[in-house]
């Protein structure tokens, strides 16, 4: 059985999202995802300043298994990376919501988490 926090919102693609109130949201994939991929051996982060529109590509994950292309929950800008995972991206097998995170956008439109399931919703999907 996958962990699938209630405080986050998820994308079909199994990326999950916080979004914090003062605008900036933190992404990464969902245990589910990790899982189903393996062993985690590369993630390749977005560009600091990148603006991305929701659905849009900004990365890949790679694995032992497989290459899976990472989609963006919600719009906005990068502002941040999880860098950490250049030299240990099996962190994110670890801790897919801690440590594992994949980078932090200034959202552009919050109501584009609206779109996205609840813990529920994505536990029927994944289930």
């Amino acid at each position: 059985m996958s962990n699938v926090p209630g405080n986050l919102r998820y994308a079909k693609s199994h990326e999950w999202v916080k979004i914090e109130a003062d605008g900036t949201a933190t992404v990464g994939i969902s245990d589910y995802a990790q899982n189903s991929l393996g062993d985690i051996t590369y993630v390749q982060l977005p560009k600091v300043g990148a603006a991305l529109k929701a659905g849009e590509t900004f990365g890949v994950v790679e694995s032992v298994k497989a290459a899976s292309d990472l989609y963006a929950p919600v719009g906005g800008t990068v502002v941040a990376t999880n860098a950490a995972l250049d030299a240990a991206p099996e962190t994110v097998n670890g801790a897919p919501y801690e440590g594992g995170w994949i980078m932090k956008l200034k959202v552009s439109n919050p109501a584009d988490a609206n779109a996205l399931l609840d813990a529920a919703g994505y536990s029927k999907l994944t289930g």
